[in-house]
């Protein structure tokens, strides 16, 4: 979940909380252990049995729904861009990477060449919603009353480098924070394909090999020319501040989707 809907939800908070209550005074929910009577259930069951007709079989269905219409409308109302966002067309029209995003799917990569090599990053936009700066945000507000926003993304990345005469892969373990790449790991694996496929089962061989040290354990020479070896690739300090921002649009385009399959699903 993104920074802008975490902040949405913590203000609203408040109203939703009043409007949850009175939602269930509407319907005439009693607390857990009170005693019920018939004139208490009366209206909730009426007012539940026509909707279940229309909805399945949960008393529920209805409320949810709505809420779901509501948030989807909000969504669809605060996304005014129509049609690719400009800070993506602008980066294809560079020509150096190719993006390759699958709707319904939670990863992201940029491909390109270089030479006789293949560069592939890969990334998730899982870490956008366990991103720690979000979670340890508990709404606390600025001098005029506004939520203090995190500046930074921090998203977990991994870099292969393979070449085309089957040399092997080299595979970099990253992460990506305030505009720079942070190398944690750096892999070779004689088998290209075993170092660069994302299956179950090439995981699960990866496992019991060496994956090389700690990227600050290398002599602080060997780390400096890892690190031009990667920029003169493309991955730069300007790929580090594009990740984010791409990874920000494939969420809220996901989130959207997704609310809008779950409604269907609750409607059916």
């Amino acid at each position: 979940m993104t920074t802008f809907r975490i902040l949405r939800s913590l203000a609203a908070s408040t109203s939703r909380t009043a409007s949850t209550r009175a939602f269930t005074r509407s319907i005439h929910v009693p607390r857990l252990g009170s005693q019920l009577t018939p004139r208490t259930l009366a209206p909730a069951s009426r007012w539940f049995s026509a909707s279940a007709r229309v909805m399945g079989d949960g008393s529920t269905d209805l409320a949810l729904t709505q809420k779901l219409t509501e948030e989807l409308k909000y969504e669809q109302e605060a996304n005014t861009e129509t049609g690719e966002p400009e800070f993506l067309t602008a980066f294809k029209k560079r020509g150096v990477w190719e993006v390759e995003s699958i709707d319904g799917s939670d990863e992201v990569a940029l491909t390109r060449k270089f030479g006789n090599e293949s560069v592939r990053v890969i990334f998730s936009i899982s870490d956008l919603q366990n991103d720690p700066e979000q979670e340890d945000f508990d709404g606390a507000e600025g001098e005029e009353g506004e939520a203090d926003i995190p500046q930074s993304y921090p998203v977990r990345c991994s870099i292969s480098v393979t070449k085309e005469a089957g040399a092997g892969a080299l595979t970099f373990d990253a992460m990506v924070q305030e505009g720079v790449f942070v190398i944690e790991n750096i892999s070779f694996y004689a088998d290209g394909k075993l170092g660069t496929e994302m299956t179950a089962e090439a995981d699960w061989k990866r496992r019991g090999l060496y994956i090389g040290p700690q990227f600050e354990t290398l002599d602080v020479g060997v780390q400096e020319e890892f690190i031009r070896y990667l920029q003169e690739r493309g991955v730069n300090d300007d790929l580090a501040l594009f990740i984010p921002e791409l990874l920000e649009h494939k969420e809220q385009k996901e989130y959207v989707k997704w609310l809008g399959k779950v409604k269907g699903f609750v409607d059916a």
